[in-house]
Parts: C-alpha cells; sequence; structure tokens
C-alpha cells in the first residue's frame, strides 16, 4: 500500500514541479500553461491536480468540457465551416452550451473560421514561432488563441512572446521525471 502511495505522490511531484518550471518561463506574458488532453490512464484526474498545484491549468477535464474540433473531424466533416456549423446545430438542437474551439494548420484555415463564426478558441497546431506572430496578429482581441503541438518547455517561451493567451505542453503530464521522496521516520 506504501508503495504504491509513495510511486503515485513521486509522479505528482513531478508533474507539478515540471509545471512549475513552464510557468517560470512564461513570465512576463499574457500567457498560461496548460496541460492537454492527454493524461495517463486512471490518473487524470490526480495529473489534472498536480499540473494546478504547479500553477498551470487545465484543458478540459473530457468531452463535457468544451468541444475540440481537431483536423480529422474537420476533414471527416468536409472541411471547418461544416464541422462548426453542425457542431453548433447539434448544441442548439440539445440545449447545451458549450465553448467551441478549432485547430486550424494554416492562415487560410483562421479565416474560414471567422467566416464560420461561433468558434471561442482556436488552436494552432505546430506552427513555427514565426506563423504563430503573424496568426497572432489575425486572431488578436477575436477569440482566444491557443499554441500547441511540438511545444517543449525548452520552446515554450518563444511561443508564449507571440502573444497567445494559452501554451499547451502535453510533456506536463506524459513526459515527466518522478521525483524522489520516501515516508522515513525522523526523530
Amino acid at each position: 500500500e506504501w508503495c504504491l502511495f509513495l510511486i503515485v505522490m513521486r509522479r505528482l511531484r513531478g508533474v507539478a514541479t515540471q509545471t512549475g518550471v513552464g510557468v517560470e518561463w512564461r513570465e512576463g506574458t499574457k500567457c498560461k500553461v496548460m496541460d492537454t488532453r492527454r493524461t495517463t490512464p486512471g490518473m487524470r484526474v490526480l495529473d489534472r491536480m498536480a499540473v494546478t498545484l504547479g500553477g498551470g491549468e487545465n484543458h478540459r477535464m473530457g468531452l463535457f468540457g468544451m468541444v475540440l474540433l481537431k483536423d480529422n473531424h474537420i476533414d471527416f466533416a468536409g472541411g471547418i465551416t461544416k464541422a462548426v456549423t453542425a457542431v453548433r446545430e447539434y448544441l442548439k438542437a440539445k440545449g447545451k452550451e458549450l465553448k467551441i474551439e478549432v485547430e486550424v494548420r494554416s492562415l487560410a484555415d483562421i479565416d474560414e473560421v471567422f467566416a464560420v463564426g461561433g468558434v471561442d478558441r482556436i488552436m494552432l497546431d505546430n506552427f513555427t514561432v514565426g506563423l504563430t506572430r503573424e496568426a497572432v496578429a489575425i486572431i488578436a482581441g477575436r477569440c482566444e488563441i491557443e499554441s500547441s503541438g511540438g511545444i517543449t518547455l525548452d520552446n515554450m517561451r518563444d511561443y508564449a512572446q507571440c502573444g497567445a493567451d494559452f501554451v499547451s505542453i502535453g510533456a506536463l503530464t506524459h513526459q515527466i521525471r518522478s521525483l524522489d521522496m520516501s515516508l522515513k521516520e525522523v526523530e
């Protein structure tokens, strides 16, 4: 029992510490450090709590928290306009009020998101730092901006300085180093 407890606590301490490092590196920007939807199976609630204890924010706890239209959803629906329209119709039919986030892969995708309207957050997926700056200039003030994909603790400051509202880093929960702990009795 204690062994399992120590293993879990070491992991959570690692998640919180790694998140804290990311939070320090974004200092001086408005950007918030956020985990991604990918967490260790069976550890989602604990991983998310560790991220917030480290000073970060959570993306969403599950599908019920926000609609996230990823590239595969968009491709399957036949494009951004069709995907967003279908989601808005579904939410209206079900009487649900959820934020909608759309992943974009190009500057042209951003124009299509604004043409269809009704989107609360745009996720810039695998954009370079330079392309992120261009995208932020187009989007700023119109909806929330999230940079994601290929972002690490080593390059996150560069992305944060571009002006995005959020930088999401999967490594906060799935590439951590557990920190040493023990429960030795001290006299």
